[in-house]
């Protein structure tokens, strides 16, 4: 299994976004992270899968899930995901 290494702004992303879906289902919230974090070890196991992004940042790729997109680059020997944003939100502001 490749690994799937995650920055701090990731974290967080995720973070939030669970807080947020468990103010109304806290079984959704959990379910909602899970398949989230299935993705990125999809994206782990398979780097190329998603758009190359480099009008953003050189290397970086994203991968929609639902609303939101996985913003990463590969690494050795899988992928570092950069950050978890919904796809409604200013991108380019909230990466730079």
């Amino acid at each position: 299994m490749s690994r799937c290494d995650f920055t701090a702004p990731a974290r967080l992303d995720l973070l939030e976004l669970h807080t947020y879906i468990a103010e109304d289902n806290r079984i959704a919230a959990a379910r909602w992270i899970e398949k989230l974090e299935r993705e990125c070890q999809n994206l782990a196991d398979m780097p190329g899968m998603g758009r190359r992004r480099e009008e953003l940042a050189p290397g970086l790729r994203s991968f929609p899930v639902g609303a939101y997109i996985i913003f990463y680059r590969s690494i050795e020997d899988g992928v570092q995901i950069v950050r978890v944003l919904h796809g409604a939100r200013d991108i380019g502001s909230i990466l730079f």
